[in-house]
């Protein structure tokens, strides 16, 4: 999700029927290279019109400590999945 610095949401629709992975990306205390603040409800719901049934895999590549933005990142995902 994190490949797409313009118009992710169109871009990610157009690829989720083909989806066979899911990665996403978080950035607390802001990215590295760049910062997204992706809507994760929408891709759920983009991923969820194409009955994606594959993983979903967690990077996080902000500056914040891993110790606290890992969790964090975890809870954004298992709540827009609504597995909180």
């Amino acid at each position: 999700m994190g490949n797409f610095l313009e118009d992710p949401y169109t871009k990610l629709e157009q690829i989720a029927p083909a989806a066979t992975h899911v990665h996403a990306k978080t950035y607390y205390g802001g990215g590295v290279w760049y910062t997204l603040d992706l809507d994760y409800d929408r891709v759920v719901g983009i991923l969820r019109k194409v009955d994606y049934r594959g993983w979903v895999s967690l990077e996080f590549e902000g500056k914040e400590s891993a110790k606290t933005a890992v969790p964090k990142s975890s809870a954004v995902l298992r709540k827009a999945f609504r597995y909180a």
